[in-house]
């Protein structure tokens, strides 16, 4: 298990009422609701849901990984989007998740960009948390 050597930032949120019911940041950031997918079985909905807020939180995680990473090897890699796809279906009697991060570098060699994506996988926290916990693709589109 990782632990802390110090705590640099605390991110508090609430979900109110599980997948159908709101969630909110203590700092008011954002308020959004949620609506349960209907791959899921919900009615879908406008709002938002679990996975993508994972995925929008490990894409941005995941990006910023990168660009420290280039940073460090001394690479320019001009405009970079990072796409998480996160997965949840059944698993060993309950549900569990799958990610598949995708990452896009119009001005780099595949070679070079599928390196800085597994470098940055090292490095990243939501890599580093679901490491050996769930399936995590890596793909340069």
């Amino acid at each position: 298990m990782n632990t802390l050597d110090a705590t640099l930032y605390t991110a508090t949120a609430t979900a109110t009422a599980g997948r159908q019911g709101r969630v909110s940041t203590s700092d008011g950031s954002f308020d959004l609701g949620l609506s349960m997918p209907q791959g899921l079985g919900g009615a879908g909905g406008p709002g938002t849901n679990p996975e993508q807020l994972f995925a929008a939180g490990y894409s941005a995680c995941f990006g910023s990984a990168l660009s420290l990473v280039a940073r460090t090897q001394k690479i320019t890699t001009g405009p970079v989007h990072i796409t998480a796809h996160v997965a949840i279906g059944p698993s060993g009697g309950g549900f569990g998740l799958a990610v598949e991060l995708v990452g896009s570098f119009p001005e780099l060699p595949a070679a070079q960009a599928e390196a800085l994506m597994r470098a940055a996988h090292e490095v990243c926290p939501y890599s580093r948390a679901t490491r050996g916990n769930i399936a995590v693709n890596l793909r340069v589109a």
